[in-house]
This record gives structure tokens, C-alpha cells and sequence, in this order.
């Protein structure tokens, strides 16, 4: 939801170093840097206070009023960058940047797909796919939208929807290439079975012939059986 703000309480950090902030870590804290306001300050953030931040309707686009040591000043910030530890899963690391709320920021935004299910070239067989899963946005930080949606109800099997189909709302300028494909609708593989090898066919037939002539042949030599009547 575009506009959410909310607070978010840090400390600064007086100690640097990778040995301090592997302490922060193992305390449950965040370390990071607030950029913006001057000089950057390096500052710490409780994990579970950041994840009940970024946890809201606005996701990580949210306004954080970030308050320093409990000083009650607020600086009004957004998540710049993050790191994330590739096997916990966790962040380790934060950029926050302030920013004046009257002027335009730069963020990117996921694309969300609507009515792909309803979609006739769906119902088809066709595969619906997006190859574009976010876009890049100029608005103010408050007007920064939590996602771009797309109809796709109307898409048949061979159509292609671009950035240029994206109908941000007022306020909101889109960056990238307009031409740039953002979902597109294909036929469905079709498995065609490989055609006989000339020849093949009429060996196995030739071969079948042999079979059955040479069984018929050992018919008509057959010595009489024991239990036969001897001719007089």
C-alpha cells in the first residue's frame, strides 16, 4: 500500500569491525548504515523489529520513520539494500536511505498477473509465461506502489503483452523500454513420433516369411510317430 509508514527504532553503533558485527549477529541484531543525512551512521536494528517493518502491506517499500537511540527525532527512510546469509536465509546486513518525502525516488516494483486462468489461450492448452517480474518506477516515496498488475483475461495463444500495457497509477512514471515483453501466450508442445526407417517394415516382413516357411518345412518332415499304425 503505497504511503505506509512505519517506526523503527535502531542504535548506532560505536564499534566497527567484522569481529563486532559477528557479535551483533549472534545478539539477534542487524548491523547497517543510515545514508542521507550527512554523514552515513552506522547503526544496529533488532532482527524481529525489522521483520515486523518490512513485514506490512507495503512490503519493502515501506516509509520507515527511523528513530535513532529513542531520541524521538525520526528520519524517513527506505531499505536501500540488503544482504542475506545464502544458507540461514537471514539478512545480515542493511543500507537504509533518507529521503525527502516531496521528491521522486527511483524503486522497483514486482509485476503481478491477473486473470491468467481466464485467459482463452490458456483454456486452450497454451502456456501463459513472464518473462518480466519487476519493473523500474520513478514516484514520490509515498506513492510508491506495493506491486504494477496486468490483465492477461483477454490473451489468446500467440499474444504478447509489453511494459507499454502497464497501466501504472497517477503519479507513477514507468522507466524501462516500453517494448520490453512482459508475458506472452504459446502453442503447447506437441510429441511427434518419428516416421519408420524405409526398409525397416518390409525386413521384418521378409524375416516373418522365413520363419514361417522353414516351420512348415520341418511339418512335412516329420518321421511318424511311434504310436503310429506300421503299413502292411
Amino acid at each position: 500500500m503505497a504511503g505506509e509508514r512505519t517506526r523503527l527504532v535502531v542504535a548506532q553503533r560505536e564499534h566497527l569491525g567484522s569481529r563486532e558485527t559477528r557479535r551483533l549477529r549472534k545478539q539477534g541484531l542487524i548491523p547497517g548504515v543510515l545514508y542521507g543525512g550527512g554523514q552515513p551512521v552506522a547503526i544496529s536494528v533488532a532482527e524481529r523489529e525489522l521483520r515486523r517493518a518490512l513485514t506490512g502491506k507495503a512490503g519493502l517499500h515501506s516509509i520507515l520513520d527511523v528513530e535513532i537511540d529513542g531520541h524521538g527525532k525520526t528520519h524517513a527512510s527506505i531499505l536501500k539494500e540488503y544482504q542475506v546469509d545464502k544458507i540461514r536465509g537471514h539478512i545480515t546486513h542493511i543500507d537504509l536511505q533518507e529521503v525527502p518525502l516531496d521528491k521522486p525516488i527511483h524503486a522497483s516494483v514486482s509485476v503481478h498477473l491477473d486473470g491468467g486462468e481466464d485467459a482463452p489461450g490458456v483454456r486452450e492448452g497454451g502456456v501463459l509465461s513472464q518473462p518480466l517480474r519487476e519493473l523500474n518506477v520513478e514516484a514520490l516515496p509515498l506513492e510508491v506502489p506495493e506491486h504494477l498488475n496486468l490483465d492477461v483475461s483477454h490473451m489468446g495463444v500467440g499474444d504478447t503483452l509489453r511494459i507499454a500495457d502497464v497501466h501504472p497509477p497517477e503519479g507513477v512514471t514507468l522507466l524501462d523500454d516500453p517494448e520490453t515483453v512482459v508475458a506472452t501466450i504459446t502453442a503447447p508442445t506437441r510429441e511427434i513420433e518419428p516416421e519408420p526407417v524405409e526398409g525397416e517394415e518390409g525386413e521384418a516382413v521378409a524375416e516373418g516369411e522365413e520363419v514361417a516357411e522353414g516351420d512348415a518345412a520341418t511339418d512335412e518332415g516329420e518321421q511318424p510317430s511311434e504310436d503310429a499304425p506300421a503299413e502292411e
